[in-house]
């Protein structure tokens, strides 16, 4: 059945600019479905690290991308019946994860996984290149940005929130690695998506910017 009548909400963005947690509240407030797509990546990469795979190993890594076992229970994350909502925020997951989201078979192998979120009533996707490779028609692309340095803080935050042991200096570190990464890959490079709404929130509360969105959405929806 054609999926192309279901909006889609797309917030792009890089590592801690806080695309999750506005998508998350966007879609509890619109009623929508909710991908993190991040957290296949997450998966794929502490799947790898559980079973000893070479994270430069593309072939190896797509097999296990293409077999995921995951399900998603609200916040709650599952690899089988294994709930790692936790495990895969660790800062090795995340920083293996952005060595393999740049491998052109990770990513399309995941690339159908990704398409199948899309149902009715509609979806909110987080992620990198959710406006611009998967869902390049969305009814509405958002582009989160903020200075490294509010996104160091806000990592800081969740990691230690989360229990795990955090340093502000590695945290700087490792985010402008991840970016430099991000934006040089040659296989969908983050970039804000053509007509996309750029949002700054380093000095912008959560709420806001998921009213912001909100009220993007209801203008569109409106016209």
């Amino acid at each position: 059945m054609p999926t192309s009548h279901i909006p889609v909400i797309t917030i792009d963005g890089p590592t801690a600019s806080g695309k999750g947690t506005v998508a998350h509240c966007v879609a509890y407030r619109l009623g929508f479905h909710y991908l993190d797509s991040g957290a296949l990546y997450r998966l794929t990469s502490l799947s790898a690290l559980r079973k000893g795979v070479d994270l430069s190993d593309e072939h190896a890594l797509s097999k296990l991308a293409g077999a995921l076992p995951c399900t998603f229970e609200g916040e709650r994350v599952f690899l089988g019946h294994d709930d790692v909502s936790v495990a895969i925020r660790a800062e090795e997951v995340g920083n293996a994860a952005s060595k393999i989201a740049g491998l052109t078979a990770v990513r399309q192998a995941l690339y159908g996984l990704q398409l199948h979120f899309r149902k009715a009533p509609g979806l909110v996707a987080d992620g990198r290149d959710m406006g611009t490779v998967i869902f390049p028609h969305a009814t509405l692309k958002v582009f989160l940005t903020a200075s490294v340095e509010a996104r160091a803080q806000r990592r800081y935050k969740q990691l230690i929130d989360k229990g795990f042991s955090a340093n502000m200096t590695d945290l700087l570190k490792d985010l402008n690695e991840r970016d430099e990464r991000d934006a040089n890959r040659t296989v969908a490079p983050l970039r804000p998506a053509e007509g996309a709404v750029i949002l700054d929130t380093s000095t912008m509360a959560a709420d806001e910017a998921v009213g912001r969105v909100l009220e993007m959405y209801a203008a569109i929806k409106a016209a």
